[in-house]
């Protein structure tokens, strides 16, 4: 039986921006097994150009993303909420294997299952070329600290 993954739909402004922080906290984390939890096990994915269904699949492409994207932080911001769904924008930092540095900007889509697992998730995503001295983006690796600023505060 699947577990219930709090909060709950139908979303409130604290739970919708609850809910987007713990996701950003999971996928700073770069635990593909745990990030992958918080998806229901039919979970429908694009991310970009790739389609991805499933938890297995979902770890496949974390697992796969996290050995390409390096030193990965990322911000993610509530855009709009309704009863089981959210729009978030956000943006992370990451490096390739040669050093260079790029921050992807994007929006996601979201739908949750009456759970709190999340059954759909769509992602547009662009990469921006920028240099080391720009980064924005300098906690340790893993969860952002809460008195980190957001995307907001960075004009993103």
């Amino acid at each position: 039986m699947e577990t219930t993954r709090p909060p709950l739909p139908p979303f409130s402004l604290a739970s919708a921006t609850e809910k987007v922080r713990l996701a950003e906290n999971g996928w700073n984390s770069r635990i593909p097994e745990k990030v992958a939890l918080a998806y229901t096990p039919d979970s429908q994915w694009r991310n970009r150009s790739e389609f991805v269904n499933g938890r297995e699949a979902i770890v496949g492409f974390l697992t796969r993303k996290w050995q390409r994207e390096l030193e990965y932080r990322l911000i993610k911001e509530l855009w709009a909420f309704t009863e089981n769904r959210i729009a978030v924008r956000f943006a992370y930092e990451w490096h390739d294997d040669s050093g260079n540095w790029f921050r992807s900007y994007g929006n996601e889509n979201w739908e949750f299952e009456a759970n709190g697992l999340m059954q759909k998730r769509f992602a547009s995503i662009n990469d921006v070329p920028i240099r080391q001295q720009d980064r924005q983006f300098h906690w340790p690796q893993g969860p952002r600290p809460d008195d980190h600023p957001g995307l907001s505060d960075f004009g993103f």
